[in-house]
């Protein structure tokens, strides 16, 4: 627990800028030192004299003593106390400056200020305009320079124009004032290191600082020295900081904590965490970029909780030092990154103590942390109290909300972004955190949107941004153009190959996934650890055993087995397979287990309909203090479905209330479903009237539980209730309440839902949609609209459809019918059991005997077997399972 009402709330006293930073001073002249026009003289000149401020009353001239007019405007300017630099930087604040250079231009012609002044002036202007990054002001300021004699070869001016284009973004100009220059001070070098520094060109920096070395009479300061160690952080050149930093100690500067601060960051980004704080311990002076640097290059290597351990010196050691902003911004994320919630609501509560609470870094900083650590009610009120949101605070909100998934919510904050009211231009990032949740057809006109409006604004097409487009529109199924964004760039990485390569693994086709492996190892690239991911999930959505023991071997042979994430992909793929023991062997030798690991067990069993061993691992995994995740709780909730465990399903039910995971959408949805399905209908209802935010998806699983259970009267009716409050029904609601209608017999309901989703919704039915129709007319005999729909359905019909149908036709004795689907379930499925057990069923029930004893023939040629049914139950929380003819047992 940090002191936070007792530490000592004065600041130290600031350490003193670099002497070179206080070379744009000028000697100022003293206020009452004024400019009095008098009559020519025979000598053609003017006079002055030096008055009080008082007698600038003085100054107006009769016409009658031949003097020279003073418009009003000037006059007051005379009247003005303030100098002509304090003039301009306030009409810099309040004005664009192409409002202000005419007047300034009038400063300048009217004679009333002295060289000096007109000179500190300019440069106050020039300022302004580098701070604004107003270039073409800038432009007219340098023209101006230029014409004046008296500031042609002004030193601090030329200076000025070095910062000035710099800071526009313009190093090229910087460049070229610079060169124009007959004598070079260390001032101008260091101005044009600090533009290179700023526009990060870490190679120019060191070919300007090395230019300097051999070049010039001057030697690098404590000024010079921070910007060279910069730029060798930016190069990740090691050998080279470690030689500046060896330069600096012989010439006395290892002392100076500006340059101090630079190597601890530069050691930090090198990941030299020993090194940087070798620095930090041998500061003889620290301020707080100090103590911020050391933080920021912990928790930048892994060192979370040295992070944490500096952050309290900071208010328990012996140098008194008050965090800042800064210190906040690089706090917050160490606390999203470890879910530290309780730490990170005492920073929040700091920033309000210190006043820090307003300052926008630290507010887009505090949005940021509360999403990660899944806190959006937080987030959304700190966002919306944030009056001056930038492009960072959207971002911040967008991207937390991209990352949970929540496709509504991300969509719902980029159309509020772009609208007249709240309009901020999104940039780069904003996209990056769109993208990642346009996965299905129906967003396909967004990513096109997105890809449209990039191109218009000049967005920077970096390698993320480029790679991101090319996952997402392979992801929605536009293949054709995720190849054209792919084509494009001109130089491929692995990572450009591996977002067309994962993209066309969830495809309609992922063969093709296979096909560009094969093309990015002809380009001379290697596979990763995400391409091996990919290609395994292909392989095993294709069931080819063969080629993914042949990417196994690939793995074997490079070395990277060892590697957690592939050790999980290959579990994974094996497991999907059907192959268990060589996955448990897999999982087994895995010595870094994480929770994705050992949720792709538990899932790997239950689909593979071993539960049994899904809850047996489950347990282990609680055993062993692994933090379990949504996906686990949902996937032994699955497993208790199936076993029609309800003991064990309330026990999960448990877990999930106390580690508050019962708030996400996929737990309670699968407790909704683990109630209907082990018979407790009025369970499930609890549990969803319970749901304090009801999303789509909870009422979706309570139409389920009800179909489930043949209740289609008070499913229509939930249905109704849900759209009477404006939730919008998914496909996968309209598959419940299809389904719903079709156990209750509700034909006419079915059908009118079937057509509504089209017309009124937009949504395209897909096979699931079919099966339920086709089998709800099969059941209601009206056989010739079932195999009409059939013959309009833009796919194959399944196995599961023809199997619905011969069901029907047999109840019906619909002969013919029945004949037609066992022909087209034998080619569909020649080599499974079950179909052949069906159909053979068919032909016993009309006494085709001839029928039946060859088909038990082909079954026996084939190796074919039906499996023994077996009846489960649940004793004293302990699943039994017993089969026709043996003895109770235990699994």
């Amino acid at each position: 627990m940090f002191p936070l009402a007792s530490f000592p709330m004065a600041l130290a006293p600031p350490p003193p800028p670099p002497i070179s930073c206080c070379h744009h001073q000028r000697h100022r002249k003293p206020h009452f030192q004024t400019v009095i026009f008098r009559p020519r003289t025979n000598k053609g000149t003017f006079a002055t004299t030096s008055l009080p401020k008082s007698a600038g009353s003085l100054c107006t001239p009769t016409p009658d003593e031949g003097s020279i007019t003073i418009t009003p405007h000037l006059e007051n300017q005379i009247k003005n106390p303030l100098i002509l630099s304090e003039k301009i930087a306030q009409l810099s604040e309040s004005k664009t400056l192409s409002e202000v250079l005419p007047t300034f231009q009038d400063y300048l012609n009217s004679g009333f200020y002295h060289s000096s002044e007109k000179a500190e002036a300019l440069g106050v202007l020039l300022q302004a305009c580098g701070k604004q990054k107003d270039i073409e002001t800038g432009r007219k300021v340098h023209e101006m320079v230029c014409s004046l004699t008296q500031f042609k070869d002004d030193s601090v001016l030329r200076t000025r124009l070095i910062t000035m284009y710099s800071m526009c973004g313009y190093p090229s100009d910087s460049r070229s004032v610079f060169d124009q220059l007959e004598s070079k001070n260390l001032y101008q070098w260091n101005a044009l290191i600090s533009g290179y520094t700023k526009n990060e060109l870490w190679f120019d920096v060191i070919c300007l600082f090395i230019e300097l070395m051999t070049s010039s009479q001057d030697r690098p300061d404590n000024f010079t020295f921070p910007c060279a160690i910069k730029a060798c952080g930016g190069l990740v050149d090691v050998g080279l900081g470690e030689a500046i930093h060896g330069m600096a100690s012989k010439m006395g500067l290892v002392r100076d904590v500006f340059v101090n601060n630079a190597l601890i960051a530069m050691y930090g980004k090198f990941g030299l965490i020993e090194e940087a704080m070798k620095v930090f311990d041998h500061m003889p002076e620290r301020n707080l970029v100090s103590w911020n640097s050391m933080i920021s290059g912990f928790s930048s290597n892994g060192y979370i909780e040295q992070s944490f351990g500096l952050f309290r010196n900071i208010f328990t050691g012996d140098e008194v030092l008050v965090p800042d902003a800064t210190t906040m911004v690089i706090m917050l994320p160490i606390c999203a990154a470890k879910e530290e919630v309780d730490l990170g609501k005492i920073i929040h509560g700091l920033t309000e103590k210190l006043g820090l609470a307003n300052e926008l870094t630290v507010i887009n900083s505090l949005v940021d942390m509360y999403c990660k650590v899944g806190l959006f009610a937080d987030a959304q009120i700190l966002f919306e109290k944030n009056e001056s949101k930038n492009v960072v605070s959207w971002n911040s909100i967008i991207g937390g909300y991209s990352g949970e998934g929540d496709v509504r919510g991300t969509f719902h904050l980029m159309r509020r972004m772009q609208s007249a009211s709240e309009y901020v231009k999104a940039n780069e990032v904003t996209l990056l955190n769109i993208l990642p949740v346009c996965v299905t057809e129906s967003e396909q006109l967004i990513v096109k949107e997105l890809h449209g409006y990039s191109l218009r604004n000049g967005l920077k097409y970096h390698e993320l941004l480029t790679n991101a487009f090319i996952a997402a529109y392979a992801k929605c199924g536009l293949l054709r153009y995720a190849e054209l964004v792919f084509c494009g760039v001109a130089n491929k990485t692995v990572s450009s190959w591996n977002a067309l390569i994962s993209g066309n693994a969830q495809s309609e086709d992922p063969s093709k996934a296979l096909t560009l492996s094969s093309e990015m190892m002809g380009s001379g690239l290697l596979p990763d650890w995400f391409t091996i991911g990919s290609l395994l999930f292909a392989c095993s959505r294709l069931k080819q055993l063969l080629c993914g023991t042949q990417i196994h071997g690939f793995v074997l042979r490079n070395g990277l087995e060892t590697d957690t994430s592939t050790g999980v992909s290959l579990v994974s793929f094996y497991m999907n397979c059907g192959k268990l023991e060589l996955a448990q062997l897999l999982f087994d030798r895995i010595e870094d287990k994480n929770i994705v690991s050992w949720n792709v067990m538990i899932a790997g069993y239950l689909q593979n309909a071993l539960p049994d061993k899904a809850l047996f691992l489950f347990r282990d995994m609680v055993s062993l203090r692994f933090q379990a995740e949504e996906i686990s709780v949902t996937s032994v909730l699955g497993a208790c479905s199936t076993l029609s465990a309800v003991k064990l399903g309330k026990e999960v039910h448990c877990f999930a209330l106390k580690t508050h995971l019962i708030e996400d959408t996929f737990v309670h949805c699968s407790i909704i479903d683990m109630y209907a399905k082990s018979g407790f209908i009025g369970m499930s209802k609890y549990v969803f009237d319970h749901i304090p935010l009801k999303d789509i998806a909870s009422w979706t699983a309570m139409v389920t539980g009800y179909a489930v259970h043949g209740l289609g009267m008070e499913a229509i009716k939930l249905f109704q209730e849900m759209q009477k409050l404006d939730f919008t029904p998914t496909s996968l609601t309209y598959v419940s309440i299809l389904m719903a209608c079709n156990h209750a017999g509700l034909i006419e309901e079915g059908q009118q839902y079937f057509r509504e989703m089209q017309i009124l919704h937009g949504l395209k039915p897909e096979l699931e949609h079919y099966a339920c129709v086709i089998d709800m007319l099969g059941r209601a005999g009206q056989f010739d609209d079932a195999l009409n729909l059939m013959a309009e359905m833009p796919m194959q019909p399944d196995t599961q459809i023809w199997s619905s149908l011969l069901s029907s036709s047999m109840i019906h004795a619909h002969l013919n019918l029945g004949k037609k689907c066992a022909e087209k379930l034998l080619e569909l499925e020649p080599k499974r059991a079950e179909i052949y057990v069906l159909v053979s069923n068919f032909f016993a029930r009309y006494g085709d005997w001839d029928s039946v004893r060859q088909l038990r023939q082909k079954m026996k040629e084939l190796g074919l077997q039906k499996e023994i049914g077996c009846s489960q139950i649940e004793i004293g929380g302990k699943s039994y399972n017993f089969a026709f003819g043996s003895m109770l047992s235990k699994p």
